[in-house]
């Protein structure tokens, strides 16, 4: 026989020995949860050996008070913590704090001391009463500043004709008590609450009480068997192995007692990879789950000025446009990212919409984001309820309704707001939007959804939810000394010392229940395996002292530690089975000849040499990275610009000697001012590169008279080119051109140090960049212009530079007709080609190497 059958059966008996068979209709009883009912309707049967019973009422107490009804309206927690936030809001005791934390902290403090009372008040005026004797109590002891304040503020919540939950529940309670006829039978694990011990009390003043408490009850604990593992992966793994083999063994009911949630939704996650689903008692908050991830997105944008980022995260939920296709809204987000990439826009919905003025499918969506966004106006103070059915409204224009009301979370989350809405029509507080965004996201914080639609005979569970509960198996999960005691939820502000001056329970309190709570679970069920991390980053950790204290009793007593040992044979078989994949090899693939670019440009060469899979990558796959949206000026963006000031000055001015270098240095000003205008307006570090640059105009002013005496002239400059070779063209652009008489002279602007350039420049053909650009116009000669830290220097190539660009031409035609042919593209290239390549995560290159 089970432990818990045993204690059933037991309750059971001493119940029929008062109250004959069939008829036990005439009494209550009071359970700790409603699942209990079940095993003690069965216990009933086997006791009085009758075909059929009429059962006593089984109800939780909870669920006794509400059938209670009350004439006096009972104001919602959402209404309560309005009402308290204006009040906090206006005292300014608490300027820098969170007020809406300290609002939701404050409460539930309130509520503790209205159950704190020595007496069940079942009126106001009893209640009024009570309160005035529990100040008076309280006179008499120095209080805290901090517990006077919660003292004071809770009185002052009290005045008004509506009840709070707490008060309302006491009322209830009250009339229970006073209206007692029917004897009451109780069962127990742990310490109850002030308030429901007293209501015991009054309650057996008028009839019979009778308490099963399972601590005194003769109840022998199972011995658990513990498994110590040493990595949150492991302790998941064993959790899963372990839940699968008790589903193998054919066990139907099967409790995950969580105490660390993250190893808990690792632990799904591993179930679910197995086929196996799993229900959840305890929830989640919405504030962690995809439904209000879209609200949270929606907002944020808005609130940034539709930042670049905000708005691509917002319109990749699945949630947005609902009432497009899938396809559609997929294509809009590519395109839109596409654009502001190209495009470099930061932020600004209005000026999304001027880029995509001629876009239809893409204005359309941003033209409803803009209505949308003239909903909730930032700039205004609105009541809670106003800001609520703006954003109800607002996800109306979105669709992100529609798209919510195809999940079942996201239909309570619907129905959350239009009630919170409703709650709040009466409260006259008017909030500012960032006010109005904390408070939306603490209801969603405190907000739970449970799934019901799973029904599984694997369910997750917490502590106090296994009172008086047997299951086949029972797994205690994290059940590490940083978990269990878990810390009492007695918030940021106020500690144990406030509370035990209010006479609250304090974390010794909560652990003490804790403990019950697990030794009862213990008594009940004798399937049982803990589990939790004896190591974690490197440190030693402690098994949970309450189940530190059963291990070494048993040990004592028995010469066993209880340590699972099966377990770890069974994970290491596992591994032993799982598929190994072959190590990785440096990869060489090869492309069909169809899929080798015709064209290609002097940086897609570049990448050829330095690597031929970096251009198998990018130029065949087109595995390019997409530009980021560039929020502050880089060295690049510095290079394009000195591009464009010396080419509009040497367009205004071909030949500088003879001229006044006042008055070309001044000219060069004017341009390069003109040239980083927009750079200076939208990123403050501009004026630095600006500065920088201006550094080098007398060395850049000196170099240029310096070539002109030797006899070059100015050209041409950003010329392009497309060459045709034997099955390939090249094109590129070319920064400068100078002649003298019949030569050619091509220039190369880099901001770089002409060392770095010189190094470039060390093995003919490592870099292709002045070669091709001289091939490309038949010129003799070509060099890069260094720019750099007040510095102008030429940097040429040692070797014969048309000899080297015929060397080029020949080599680009001969390897692209190889690789035409199937020739291999390896990933051959050097450490300094590969330190920032985007491919090397595609190569793999860690894994060979």
């Amino acid at each position: 026989m089970s432990p818990a059958t045993l204690q059933f059966d037991r309750i059971a008996q001493r119940i029929l020995a008062a109250h004959p068979a069939p008829d036990l209709r005439g009494i209550t009883v009071l359970l700790p949860n409603m699942h209990v009912a079940q095993s003690l309707a069965q216990a009933l049967l086997r006791a009085a050996q009758r075909p059929a019973l009429l059962l006593p009422q089984m109800v939780t107490l909870n669920d006794w008070a509400q059938s209670v009804p009350l004439q006096a309206a009972v104001a919602t927690d959402s209404q309560r913590s309005a009402l308290l936030y204006q009040q906090l809001r206006k005292l300014q005791w608490f300027e820098n704090a969170d007020l809406w934390s300290m609002t939701q902290e404050l409460l539930k403090l309130f509520d503790e001391l209205t159950h704190s009372l020595s007496e069940l008040p079942g009126d106001a005026d009893s209640f009024a009463a009570a309160v005035q004797q529990a100040w008076q109590a309280r006179q008499n002891t120095t209080l805290q500043l901090e517990a006077r304040l919660v003292f004071e503020l809770w009185r002052a919540m009290q005045v008004g004709a509506e009840l709070d939950a707490a008060r309302a529940y006491q009322q209830r309670l009250a009339k229970l008590a006073d209206g007692a006829v029917c004897p009451l039978y109780v069962l127990r694990a742990s310490e109850w609450d002030a308030v429901e011990q007293r209501f015991l009390d009054e309650y057996e003043q008028h009839a019979a009480v009778k308490v099963f408490d399972l601590r005194e009850m003769e109840a022998k604990l199972s011995a658990p068997l513990f498994f110590a593992a040493i990595s949150l992966e492991q302790e998941a793994r064993a959790a899963a192995m372990q839940v699968r083999r008790w589903l193998a063994a054919g066990k139907r009911d099967i409790a995950i007692v969580a105490q660390d949630r993250v190893v808990a939704r690792r632990t799904r996650a591993l179930l679910e990879r197995a086929e196996v689903l799993v229900a959840d008692e305890t929830g989640w908050t919405f504030a962690t789950m995809s439904v209000s991830t879209v609200l949270d997105r929606w907002l944020t944008a808005l609130q940034s000025d539709f930042y670049h980022h905000d708005l691509l995260d917002l319109l990749k939920s699945p949630f947005i446009f609902a009432d497009m296709t899938a396809g559609e809204r997929k294509s809009a987000v590519y395109q839109l990212e596409q654009l502001l990439r190209k495009q470099g826009v930061v932020s600004g919905l209005e000026k999304f919409l001027a880029l995509a003025e001629h876009e239809v499918a893409l204005h359309q969506p941003l033209a409803r984001l803009r209505q949308a966004a003239a909903l909730l106006e930032q700039n205004k103070k609105k009541t809670l309820a106003e800001w609520l059915a703006a954003l109800q409204q607002s996800l109306n224009i979105l669709s992100v309704d529609t798209g919510l009301q195809q999940d079942e979370a996201g239909q309570q989350l619907l129905r959350a707001l239009e009630t919170w809405r409703q709650e709040l029509h009466g409260d006259e507080g008017r909030y500012r939007y960032a006010e109005w965004r904390r408070w939306l996201a603490q209801q969603l914080d405190t907000e739970t959804f449970r799934d019901s639609s799973i029904d599984s005979p694997v369910r997750f569970t917490h502590l106090a939810a296994t009172r008086w509960r047997a299951f086949d198996a029972v797994l205690l999960l994290g059940c590490g000394a940083d978990h269990l005691p878990g810390a009492a939820d007695g918030g940021r502000w106020f500690n144990d010392a406030v509370r035990s001056a209010l006479n609250l329970p304090t974390r010794s309190t909560h652990a003490t229940r804790q403990r019950h709570d697990l030794l009862a679970l213990l008594a009940m069920n004798d399937a049982v395996l803990v589990t939790w991390q004896k190591d974690k980053d490197g440190e030693a950790r402690l098994l949970s002292p309450f189940l530190q204290i059963v291990r070494d009793e048993y040990e004592q007593a028995h010469g066993n530690d209880l340590a699972e040992r099966e377990l770890h044979g069974v994970l290491a078989a596992e591994e032993a089975h799982q598929v190994g994949l072959p190590q990785s090899v440096q990869p060489a693939p090869t492309a069909a000849s169809e899929a080798v670019p015709e064209r290609i440009s002097i940086s897609g060469y570049n990448s050829l040499v330095a690597c031929p899979y970096q251009f198998y990558a990018r130029h065949i796959l087109r595995l390019n990275e997409l530009d980021e949206v560039q929020e502050t000026i880089e060295k690049r963006d510095y290079g394009e610009r000195v591009h464009g000031i010396l080419q509009r000055f040497h367009e205004q001015f071909p030949q500088v000697s003879g001229r006044d270098m006042a008055e070309m240095e001044a000219a060069l000003r004017r341009i390069s001012e003109e040239v980083f205008a927009d750079l200076l307006v939208q990123d403050f570090a501009a004026r630095a590169w600006l500065a920088r640059w201006y550094k080098s105009l007398p060395a850049y002013l000196e170099w240029q008279t310096e070539s002109e005496a030797e006899g070059w002239r100015y050209a041409e400059s950003e010329s392009a080119f497309d060459w045709q070779l034997e099955g390939i063209r090249l094109r590129g652009r070319i920064d400068r051109l100078d002649v003298r008489g019949d030569e050619k002279l091509v220039l190369d602007y880099k901001t770089l140090d002409a060392q770095k350039l010189s190094n470039k420049l060390k093995e003919p053909g490592e870099d292709v960049q002045l070669a091709c650009y001289a091939y490309a116009h038949e010129a003799a000669d070509a060099a890069f212009l260094s720019i750099e830290s007040g510095k102008v220097k030429l940097v040429a190539p040692k070797d014969d530079v048309p000899l080297l660009a015929q060397l080029n031409a020949e080599r680009l035609v001969q390897v692209m007709a190889r690789i035409r042919d199937g020739a291999g593209l390896p990933a051959n290239g050097i450490d300094q080609a590969c330190m920032h390549c985007e491919i090397r995560g595609v190569c793999r290159k860690g894994e060979w190497v």
